[in-house]
């Protein structure tokens, strides 16, 4: 098959996997009870009060201790779907319960040992979520929407987009970047609209600086972009094949969650270390 629609056919099927909720008696186990391994991430962070990782999954959020093992955070191991940290042990976070239906838009701020429900219980499934400039960024799988929030309670709806990920312009508010079957679509409207999607093709993104834009390809490839998204160089390849999850801490610290494991670089992307290992699973 042509790479460039080898590529687009791994995206879509990815997007119809994130549109696709998962139930509570997915085949997948996230963790083992013992918390000794992870598999089926759906997000990661760092937080930046004490720079610990935390990886969210299909039954709860874990947390390397002191010899790297995953450990539960707090008690639920509900599926944590979008996952993002606003600050110091401040995070937003959506997905499932273990007994079903929607989270909608749920907050910690204990750095997950407990959460908050703050809207949308019932109705959303929030697949991706970033926060920027005072907001909540959110794609709701339920209804292919970006929606934003400046309170997490009152949302306005903006575009109909199927995406897998969504990125924010650390520096311009109106500026959105989403991962779609034909490429990274954006918007100059603050998610209202969406320009079409435009090559190369990624699975997840992340924007930390404004010379610093990550994504990731369905390979596993990581490329950096410094000019917004118009052009790309491939700043490496993360170990372990297919991407579950992308995160940059900083402008040359990045987390990417691939089949093998969770992988962190602090040159941008030119080596990776273990950080924990994971099982083989479907991913998002």
């Amino acid at each position: 098959m042509n790479p460039r629609l080898a590529a687009v056919a791994a995206t879509a099927a990815a997007i119809t996997l994130t549109l696709t909720a998962c139930s509570a008696d997915d085949a997948d186990t996230a963790a083992t009870a013992s918390g000794v391994t992870v598999s089926h991430i759906h997000g990661l962070g760092m937080d930046p009060a004490d720079q610990r990782l935390y990886v969210a999954t299909h039954q709860g959020v874990y947390t390397p201790d002191a010899k790297g093992k995953p450990t539960l955070v707090g008690d639920s191991t509900d599926d944590y779907m979008g996952f993002t940290v606003a600050g110091a042990r401040t995070f937003y976070a959506s997905g499932h319960p273990t007994t079903g239906r929607n989270k909608g838009l749920i907050k910690s701020t204990d750095a997950g040992q407990s959460w908050t429900s703050l809207s949308l219980s019932g109705e959303s499934d929030f697949h991706a979520l970033d926060y920027a400039h005072g907001t909540v960024y959110g794609y709701d799988s339920t209804g292919g929407l970006l929606r934003t929030s400046k309170d997490g309670t009152t949302w306005k709806n903006g575009a109909s987009i199927q995406a897998l990920d969504i990125a924010v312009s650390p520096e311009d508010p109106g500026l959105l970047l989403a991962t779609t079957a034909e490429g990274v679509a954006r918007s100059t409207d603050g998610g209202k609209t969406f320009a079409a999607g435009k090559q190369p093709v990624m699975a997840f993104l992340s924007w930390p600086a404004q010379d610093a834009l990550y994504g990731i390809d369905t390979a596993g490839a990581l490329h950096r972009s410094t000019d917004g998204g118009t052009t790309w160089k491939q700043a490496g390849t993360v170990p372990g094949g297919q991407p579950q999850a992308l995160t940059a801490a900083g402008a040359d610290h990045i987390l990417a969650a691939t089949q093998t494991g969770v992988y962190e670089s602090k040159d941008s992307g030119t080596t990776f270390t273990r950080r924990l290992d994971v099982e083989a699973s479907g991913g998002h």
